[in-house]
């Protein structure tokens, strides 16, 4: 038998293992896989703790679907990371919307500018942020639609530029150049309303 062969026939028996609910199964799978799911985790999530849950709520995905699992189709670490993946984009719309808009503000701002903002500036009143944060959100929209994409995940959900690349299957150097020039624009809008006000 050859190789890779082999190698697809341990991948379907463990995970059948994993699906009949055989400990030491689930015990293999973790021990593959366990790191590998928590540092992806770890660089989506804000937190240690919820990168640790993450970990968890992927593992009881693998069980679920454990059944479905075609090695003819997919490695199986293909298979486990295209699982993290879509448990952590999931994880991120559910959370964009409980995420206070001043942290948004802030973060979107740091980076228009170029500079973090601290001290006693970073007390300001609620409705002064979300007047700030509405503004920044209107220029956001008004950008084509690519630039505007990558500025949303990378800032928004936390996303790194290889991630949105990988998610939106466009070459690195795009996403990076699209970032690029959609700071560029913010700033020269910020200047042209400075001039005008």
């Amino acid at each position: 038998m050859p190789a890779d062969a082999e190698i697809q026939a341990a991948d379907l028996r463990l995970m059948r293992g994993v699906a009949a609910g055989d400990p030491s199964a689930v015990a293999t799978l973790y021990d593959r896989f366990g790191n590998l799911i928590y540092r992806m985790a770890y660089q989506s999530l804000p937190s240690r703790d919820e990168a640790e849950d993450a970990v968890q709520e992927v593992f009881v995905r693998l069980w679920r679907t454990s059944d479905r699992y075609d090695p003819t189709r997919a490695a199986l670490v293909t298979w486990v990371m295209l699982i993290s993946r879509r448990y952590m984009v999931d994880r991120l719309r559910r959370s964009r919307s409980a995420i206070k808009s001043s942290g948004l503000d802030e973060k979107l701002m740091d980076v228009q500018h170029g500079s973090a903002k601290g001290g006693a500036s970073g007390e300001r009143l609620d409705a002064e942020q979300q007047e700030r944060f509405a503004a920044l959100m209107k220029k956001i929209d008004q950008l084509p639609e690519l630039q505007k994409t990558v500025v949303v995940r990378a800032y928004l959900n936390g996303q790194t530029l290889r991630q949105i690349g990988e998610e939106l299957n466009t070459p690195l150097g795009t996403i990076k150049s699209a970032l690029s020039r959609a700071l560029v624009r913010l700033r020269e809008r910020d200047v042209s309303e400075g001039l005008t006000a």
